[in-house]
Order: structure tokens, then C-alpha cells, then sequence
């Protein structure tokens, strides 16, 4: 039996400027079936999800609306 790997998708969100900017987008995103892992770089406007399988970018976008806030594209 082979060992599934963690995925790594890397997105872009617009808007985040604070600490509070961070808790929000990553609690929406950390509710989100199958993530182990959720790291925002505040400065570069980036969220890295770690999961256990790919996330679909319609619920990657729901969930950062719902934080308030905007996903750019899809996966960088």
C-alpha cells in the first residue's frame, strides 16, 4: 500500500492587512474537509494550504469570502 503525500497549493488572497486579517482567513480555510495546514504570508498576500487531497478552488474562494475577503485566480 503506498503512503498518500500531503498536497500543497499555494493562493493568492487580496485584502489582508493585520493579524486579524490572518486568524480570519485561516479559520475559514482550516474548516475546509481534508486541510491539515494552514500558513498566510501577510506580507506576500499568500495562503498555503496543506490537505490531504486537492481542494476545489470554488470552496478555497467561498472560504476566504466568507472571511471577508478576496481570492485572486486559482492555485499560484
Amino acid at each position: 500500500m503506498t503512503e498518500r503525500r500531503p498536497v500543497v497549493q499555494t493562493y493568492t488572497v487580496t485584502g489582508m492587512t493585520c493579524e486579524h486579517c490572518v486568524r480570519a482567513v485561516t479559520e475559514e480555510l482550516s474548516a475546509l474537509p481534508g486541510v491539515d495546514e494552514v500558513r498566510i504570508d501577510l506580507a506576500g498576500g499568500t495562503a498555503t494550504v496543506t490537505s490531504d487531497a486537492p481542494l476545489p478552488v470554488e470552496s478555497v474562494r467561498a472560504a476566504v469570502d466568507e472571511a471577508g475577503y478576496e481570492l485572486v485566480g486559482g492555485v499560484a
